[in-house]
């Protein structure tokens, strides 16, 4: 009897290769190539913060140069994504369940992300050879921008949260960068402390989504929505709304609004272009992947609050802007930061309309998002280019622009038409019909109402500041001072962005299509 089981003896090694198989089926596999646009810019932010200790001090324009030449890159590497979509850290246990997805939504605002950023070390390169520490902005300009590229990508609350920071963190330095600069130091710690503070609400919310579904990926998040207890529905309504929270602040959405101008004027002006742009596009992507993928089965919560939180942005901003007086000190930045308050609620709209009729209104956000990257970018590169001159940058400083700069006039006058929507400027018109379309067709004819208002006083200012490029300059212009070459080098490269913001205005005004086609097609 004992010997009947000495035949099964040799089963045992048997058993090895199928417990290797097991080992093997938890480790996920990466696509590299899908990564690649965050990783290009993280790694070149790592290599510039080590170059930085062994370049000398009269070559700390090379780490700009490489900074420039690694977005580019970065940007270069999206091409090969467009043909399909990708996806890469999904489940071993269920493939189809992943945490970083390349589709058209993620590219689109990568491009804008990266193209952005890309624009801005354009406009930073004099500053960091002049007022700031080359080494330490280029490490936190890359470093923002990569958190910044792979929250678009991200599909499921944790990376989400840590792209946020990822892109935030930094941003607080880069806006007290300026050493010795009280106005700059006050403006990081309101910026900081208010951040932290929406993070700290969003997180709450993360954990009551996570307690009340069992999941943090959002299609998951989705699917457990429909089916939450009785007991915990209320949770999970909570947690829907404190989420929200910590995007509103990104977007600058009102009441989530009171750092934009104190920050915009404090930090550096390539700084404030950045915020304006990126630190927005990041706000609005966060807000679209929790609202339209994670929480549909909320949409009668999230909806109407997204709704009144976009007619009070937009108003908000606009009477702010039109209260800014000409000869205040840095009133030109000041109502740029509130005009971005009031842009901000135009692009809030789709995001309410969509919790009507599903996600094909979030095509006009993306549009409208695009539109607005290039002439506030634009604005605020012919912003710097004054302020070398005059560094109080008011309004009134802009009279009589046309009679000594006609180039920088002319392309600051088409951006702010752009942003009024008014023609030339035809993009800013077709962008702004894009979005109030969204809103009546979703049955919101009163924030189409609150919108067309809003447009009608938007007009008042940029128009007034429009016009005051083209009027005689009160006092005769003085010659340009003369200066070393490597002075007139700084603003080649502040004209580049000018001149590359300009062109692409120009093309998107003659081909609107480029944009406006993501306001008729599924991005997801």
């Amino acid at each position: 009897m004992t010997l009947a089981v000495a035949p099964q003896a040799p089963a045992a090694p048997a058993a090895q290769p199928a417990a290797e198989s097991v080992v093997q089926s938890v480790v996920q596999s990466v696509d590299w190539l899908a990564i690649a646009p965050p990783t290009i810019t993280a790694v070149a932010a790592l290599l510039i913060l080590v170059a930085d200790l062994f370049v000398a001090g009269r070559k700390k324009a090379l780490l700009g140069y490489a900074a420039i030449a690694s977005l580019a890159v970065a940007m270069l590497s999206l091409v090969p994504l467009h043909t399909a979509d990708r996806a890469t850290f999904c489940l071993t246990t269920a493939p189809e369940v992943c945490s970083y997805t390349v589709d058209r939504f993620t590219l689109v605002i990568q491009f804008l992300v990266l193209g952005g950023a890309l624009v801005t070390a354009l406009l930073s390169v004099t500053e960091t050879r002049r007022r700031l520490p080359a080494g330490e902005y280029w490490f936190l300009l890359l470093s923002s921008a990569a958190g910044a590229a792979l929250l678009p990508a991200a599909r499921d609350l944790a990376t989400l949260v840590v792209a946020l920071e990822v892109a935030s963190l930094p941003a607080f330095a880069l806006v007290g960068l300026r050493r010795g600069d009280r106005m700059s130091s006050e403006a990081a710690l309101k910026f900081f402390l208010s951040s932290v503070t929406a993070t700290a609400v969003m997180l709450l919310g993360v954990s009551f989504v996570y307690a009340a579904t069992g999941s943090l990926h959002l299609t998951r998040i989705a699917a457990r929505m429909d089916d939450v207890p009785g007991p915990l529905d209320t949770l999970a309504a909570t947690g829907v709304a404190l989420t929200l929270v910590g995007f509103a602040f990104k977007t600058a959405a009102v009441p989530f609004h009171f750092w934009v101008p104190d920050t915009y004027v404090g930090a550096p002006l390539p700084v404030a272009a950045y915020l304006s742009v990126i630190g927005k596009a990041v706000g609005f992507s966060g807000l679209i992947l929790v609202t339209v993928i994670a929480f549909p089965a909320h949409a009668d919560v999230w909806g109407p609050v997204v709704a009144v939180l976009a007619a009070l942005t937009m108003t908000a901003g606009n009477v702010a802007a039109v209260r800014q007086s000409p000869t205040r000190a840095h009133s030109a930045v000041r109502l740029l930061a509130w005009s971005s308050v009031g842009q901000a609620g135009y692009i809030l709209v789709p995001v309410a309309a969509a919790a009507r009729s599903g996600d094909v209104p979030i095509g006009a956000t993306v549009a409208y998002a695009l539109m607005y990257a290039v002439v506030n970018l634009g604005a605020f590169a012919v912003v710097a280019l004054v302020a070398r001159t005059k560094p109080l940058n008011r309004i009134a400083d802009y009279r009589g622009l046309y009679a000594t700069r006609p180039a920088a006039a002319l392309a600051l006058g088409f951006f702010l038409l752009c942003l009024a929507g008014l023609p030339p400027g035809v993009i800013g018109l077709f962008a702004k019909v894009a979005v109030f379309s969204t809103a009546v067709d979703a049955g919101l004819g009163w924030l189409a109402v609150v919108m067309a208002v809003n447009v009608v006083i938007a007009l008042y200012y940029y128009l007034q500041w429009t016009a005051l490029l083209f009027r005689a300059p009160e006092e005769a212009p003085a010659p340009a001072p003369e200066g070393p070459p490597a002075r007139r080098r700084g603003p080649a490269l502040v004209t580049t962005a000018i001149a590359l913001t300009a062109a692409a205005g120009v093309v998107l005004s003659g081909w609107p299509q480029l944009v406006l086609r993501f306001a008729a097609v599924d991005l997801f």
